[in-house]
């Protein structure tokens, strides 16, 4: 389990192919963009995954949620749980995350010293239903959609923007709910 936490705490530096840990999935060369107008108190509450480039700390989990809520200090407060296919919960870790530009977080686990992952919302749609995630070093990336279920059209969406942003689509993971 120390493994495991120390592993997905790398998120933004690391990365069935299992994803090696130092796998880039974007042309690094290509721009990225966050999302500039980023509301963050839109962006709170639950997130689904449901893609992710493969990253070794991810390897086996399936109805992968993301929870995000407003500290007294100003962070937002990051909660992920890995879930195995028979949906019971096989890992959790805790940490923040600091606003250090618009869409632009650092991401901080005290399971993981000295370690922030650049944690980047590239879109999200009008409403704040479907969302996507990645790291300008292109070692990780995920949709995320505030129900397990995404409509093909907000997925469509949210691979264009991977795309526009170069990552490679041939190694995104659709994930199981």
């Amino acid at each position: 389990m120390r493994a495991f936490l120390f592993v997905l705490a790398l998120a933004g530096c690391a990365t069935q192919d299992s994803g090696g840990l130092f796998s880039v999935y974007r042309d690094t060369d290509a721009p990225i963009a966050s999302k500039a107008l980023f509301e963050p108190e839109r962006y709170l509450g639950v997130w689904y995954e449901v893609a992710r480039y493969p990253v070794p700390f991810q390897t086996g989990c399936v109805g992968v949620t993301a929870e995000y809520g407003l500290r007294d200090d100003g962070l937002l407060s990051v909660l992920n749980i890995c879930r195995n296919p028979a949906g019971a919960e096989t890992a959790r870790i805790e940490g923040t995350a600091e606003i250090v530009g618009p869409g632009r977080l650092k991401v901080r686990f005290p399971s993981v010293p000295f370690v922030a992952a650049d944690y980047w919302v590239l879109w999200t749609d009008e409403d704040y239903r479907t969302a996507v995630v990645g790291a300008p070093n292109g070692r990780s990336g995920w949709i995320l959609n505030r129900t397990p279920e995404i409509r093909a059209d907000r997925f469509e969406a949210a691979r264009d923007i991977l795309e526009f942003n170069g990552y490679d689509l041939t190694r995104l993971l659709e994930v199981p709910s």
